[in-house]
């Protein structure tokens, strides 16, 4: 067994460890089809024998290029760490600065098997979110942080420790880049070659950033969509006795069974993965699980009648219970669902994002591997089907959304019926959950601000949770908008509602849904909670790539934009940009994420809180950057709720000065000048 001095003492070569191979009785990494030419194998195998010196090389070589073979992809599993795989207390970890250890609390919590949807594949979440490419880069990103100072920065390509470089202790300690392809090579093929050869990753959001915090994160914003929801389409707040169906119960999906719970509906989740049902069901997640349709259908009228609050694992294809959602409608009148979404992987729908219904899972895992020109044919009929099945059911007071994991698009591509009349490219049949749910919200400055307590202990998180629900009370007290007090209730519901819910899963952890002012106000109440030693470690402040300022992506996060630019990426990028100017420890820029691989910009970061004025000055500066920057976005895009954010915000700021956008008020103006 490894120890954290060992792991932070770089590659172990001498002597080698024992190549122990995949573990069994853990979820693996579908198998991935490159279609590499005996060139590119090749060339595959040097890159990664690139990190060992020439006297193991000859070893090593013929096991690397084995990996290559069955799995697609050079995993290094020899060099998978013998640890207990953990967010350690931070005073464990042999660094030289504060900022080193909390990355690697970090870093290990998103391979925390309890954590990572695939641990020995280093993948955290949504089926090909990377920590790294390979396990030397594991190896050698801990020996670099253990050597760190205050005046380095380490720079992280796609996976691969570039190295230590001189730089400020004003600078960020970690700067991340993951997928920085040129946008001409960003398409799917391509990546999958890339990603073989090791030379780049898709680091979904918060995997390659090392900002995960497990489902906790999901669950609440699943828990304001629901909420928000049943508030839109069914104008109604009490959620008892309406049916939420989806499906998913994997990395990020799992959050579903928990959210159902929480809003107090009735939630019925389909997943094909017998292993990520049970894991779910095992954690309290679940309910109850079932793999008959007929007991689902059974069970779900007898909830509906009595109004119990259920979350209902079903392990069978979404799609058999959609048709059979439509057949208990088409014979006997009744439609048994309220609300409902998907959260499939649907990003990576033909590399294990998306089963076919004709298929048993085994079936389909082996199908994708020999052939995945027919997998993806039955993939695309699958699709076709399911939303087929949900337009049925539309008909009635049924309301259906994208949540934002590409569903309509690939449906699009498949030829499902998802067009919307005259509409734009980023809108379907049925809506985005930003563009009709979360949209305003986001407008608002409002979004998932996280921290992390790295000393490991509940009591410090219990601490913040009681600080946070004192700024948000206190806030509302001082008086706020309407719209504004609505979102900070919700969250003060939620904060109370997750401690009662034990919805921490690995790193003490806890999400809210803030605004820019929230935010601030709570990282300074942590700031000087570590400062008189009430919370014992650093806190690591953070957020998911989804929010305000820190994604472009026109079919999830930018899909509520309607002046043309949702398809640029001018606000992640300068959002990435900004928040290192403006101290954040560290930070990161992702192709990828969401809805997939060439579909999206985003970014992220991580600040961190040590009791020093120096970290609220940093925190008051860098927070305030990171949400105004997407509000003045939407507000020039033409957004009235960001529009009168942004005024407010200049009123309480002499220093935001931000162009304010004209409306055109008579549509003949434009009319007349196109007739010229």
């Amino acid at each position: 067994m490894s120890s954290l001095q060992a792991l932070c003492s770089g590659l172990p070569l001498r002597p080698l460890p024992e190549n122990r191979g995949r573990q069994a009785g853990v979820p693996h990494a579908p198998v991935r089809t490159p279609s590499l030419s005996p060139a590119e194998k090749q060339l595959a195998l040097r890159n990664a024998l690139r990190y060992f010196p020439p006297d193991v090389q000859e070893l090593l070589a013929p096991e690397f290029a084995q990996e290559l073979q069955l799995y697609g992809h050079i995993y290094m599993y020899r060099f998978c760490p013998d640890i207990e795989m953990r967010a350690y207390s931070i005073e464990q970890y042999p660094c030289q600065t504060k900022a080193a250890a909390a990355i690697m609390h970090m870093i290990m919590n998103n391979l925390d098997p309890a954590v990572a949807q695939f641990p020995q594949e280093l993948v955290t979440y949504g089926g090909n979110g990377q920590v790294f490419s390979n396990w030397a880069q594991f190896w050698l990103t801990m020996f670099y942080l253990s050597k760190m100072t205050e005046e380095q920065t380490l720079v992280m390509y796609s996976g691969h420790p570039l190295g230590l470089f001189p730089s400020s202790r004003s600078a960020p300690r970690l700067v991340i880049t993951n997928g920085m392809v040129i946008p001409n090579y960003s398409s799917r093929t391509e990546y999958e070659k890339l990603f073989a050869l090791g030379v780049t990753m898709y680091g979904q959001m918060t995997a390659g950033s090392y900002c995960y915090i497990g489902p906790q994160g999901i669950i609440h914003g699943t828990v304001l969509t629901v909420l928000n929801a049943a508030r839109r389409y069914l104008g109604i707040e009490d959620l008892a006795g309406k049916v939420f169906v989806t499906s998913g119960l994997g990395g990020m999906s799992g959050a579903q069974a928990k959210a159902a719970v929480i809003v107090g509906c009735i939630g019925v989740i389909a997943e094909v993965d017998k292993a990520a049902l049970e894991k779910r069901y095992k954690q309290g997640w679940l309910m109850e699980v079932t793999d008959s349709l007929d007991r689902c259908i059974q069970r779900l009228r007898e909830a509906r009648k009595k109004k119990e609050v259920l979350s209902l694992g079903y392990h069978g294809n979404v799609v058999t219970l959609w048709e059979r959602l439509v057949h208990e409608l088409d014979t006997t009148g009744e439609c048994l669902v309220d609300l409902g979404s998907d959260q499939t992987s649907c990003h990576n729908p033909f590399n294990g994002g998306y089963y076919p219904v004709q298929l048993s899972f085994t079936e389909a895992q082996n199908l994708m591997a020999s052939n995945p020109a027919v997998f993806k044919d039955l993939v695309q009929e699958s699709l076709r089907r399911q939303v087929s099945a949900i337009n049925r059911l539309a008909e009635e007071k049924f309301f259906f959304w994208d949540y934002g994991n590409a569903f309509l698009l690939e449906a699009q591509r498949a030829g499902a019926d998802v067009e919307k009349k005259g509409a734009g490219r980023t809108e379907f049949r049925y809506p985005s959950y930003v563009q009709h749910i979360m949209g305003d919200i986001f407008s608002q400055g409002f979004g998932p601000f996280r921290w992390v307590c790295t000393s490991g202990d509940p009591q410090d998180l219990a601490v913040t949770d009681e600080l946070a629900t004192s700024v948000l009370e206190e806030a509302i007290a001082d008086g706020v908008r309407a719209s504004v007090k609505l979102q900070y209730m919700d969250n003060i519901r939620w904060i109370r509602e997750a401690a009662k819910h034990r919805l921490v899963v690995g790193s003490q952890a806890r999400i809210l849904y803030s605004d820019q002012k929230g935010r601030v106000a709570i990282a300074v109440a942590i700031n000087q909670a570590i400062a008189c030693r009430r919370i014992k470690a650093p806190v690591v402040l953070s957020r998911d790539h989804h929010d305000v300022s820190g994604t472009d992506s026109p079919f999830r996060e930018t899909s509520n934009i309607y002046d043309g630019s949702a398809f640029c990426a001018d606000m992640a990028v300068q959002n990435f940009v900004g928040d290192a100017c403006r101290g954040a420890t560290w930070v990161a820029l992702h192709n990828g994420g969401g809805v997939g691989w060439g579909e999206v910009i985003n970014g992220g970061f991580g600040l961190v809180l040590d009791g020093t004025p120096e970290a609220e000055r940093r925190a008051r500066l860098m927070l305030s950057w990171d949400v105004s920057n997407g509000v003045a976005r939407r507000c020039w895009s033409g957004n009235q709720k960001a529009y009168e954010i942004i005024c407010q915000t200049m009123q309480e700021n002499s220093s935001l000065v931000v162009t304010l956008p004209h409306k055109v008020e008579d549509e003949r103006v434009l009319q007349q000048a196109l007739q010229l």
